[in-house]
């Protein structure tokens, strides 16, 4: 039986653990310095409490981290610290660059290194969700979540193709989101969202049902994007095309964290107060 710690087990990484378990892995974290709701989340979903990351990495054989894009280097330099000698997924949402950064930091403490990239929501059922991975041991770690709800894809491509693919992903999936999000709140200050929308309804009849998911679905995850928007930002850079776009959705997220807490979603003209008050 294969041991994986995930690090850590928030709604994807808990769930992302759950699908291991479903393929025969005994699943590990550590509930030193995390929360309740981590502990809730971790327990329901049938992961082993190890307590500390110093076991965790003492116990695995594949350490997975799912964190905030900004916390990745940090998690890694935790792992590193403990000497971890099995093979560590970086599963966040960063740029190639920083996930090379993020290798080079755990190889150093021991560690072998895949690339990871996921692209849907927390994998609670089959076809919803994909793992995609490269370097070498790839194909290693698909094997774990082998029959499960997450399909693990194995790219035939180097250390940053799986954050590659991630990245230019979200770059439409949640820039245009954030670009809708800001579109609305123009035309309130303006004066003719109404107008718009029954435009939209002639001309872009999804428009205005994909705004409205927009809030739905990500006002309480807006503070996590906005790191992710400047991973995208940094990975167009690096490809010598202009960042501007993604780094203003990032700014759209970042006016809308306050929303993290919210039980229930905001209406679009409070949204558009937030965004521009």
């Amino acid at each position: 039986m294969t041991t994986i710690g995930i690090l850590h087990p928030g709604e994807m990484g808990s769930a992302v653990g759950a699908a291991a378990r479903a393929s025969g892995a005994r699943v590990v974290w550590a509930s030193a310095g995390r929360g309740a709701a981590t502990r809730k989340r971790a327990e329901a979903d049938g992961l082993e409490d190890v307590g500390t990351l110093a076991r965790l990495a003492r116990e695995s054989e594949i350490v997975l981290c799912v964190c905030p894009p900004a916390n990745a280097p940090d998690v890694a330099r935790e792992v590193a610290a403990t000497r971890f000698g099995g093979i560590f997924v970086d599963g966040n949402a960063i740029a190639p660059a920083t996930t090379r950064r993020v290798g080079e930091l755990v190889t150093a403490g021991g560690a072998r290194f895949v690339d990871g990239g996921i692209i849907g929501p927390p994998p609670r059922k089959p076809g919803d969700t994909r793992l995609y991975l490269s370097g070498a041991g790839a194909s290693g770690v698909a094997a774990v979540f082998k029959g499960s709800a997450l399909e693990a894809v194995v790219l035939d491509g180097p250390i940053g193709a799986a954050s590659a693919i991630k990245m230019a992903y979200a770059a439409w999936t949640k820039g245009s989101q954030a670009l809708l999000l800001a579109i609305r709140a123009l035309a309130a200050r303006e004066g003719v969202d109404g107008a718009l929308v029954a435009e939209w309804g002639r001309s872009q009849p999804d428009a205005t049902a994909r705004s409205e998911r927009a809030v739905a679905a990500n006002l309480k995850k807006a503070w996590r994007f906005v790191g992710e928007m400047e991973e995208i930002a940094a990975t167009f850079e690096a490809n010598g095309l202009p960042n501007g776009f993604h780094q203003a959705a990032g700014e759209i997220y970042r006016r809308l964290a306050g929303w993290k807490d919210t039980t229930t979603p905001p209406s679009m003209a409070e949204v558009a107060k937030t965004l521009a008050p």
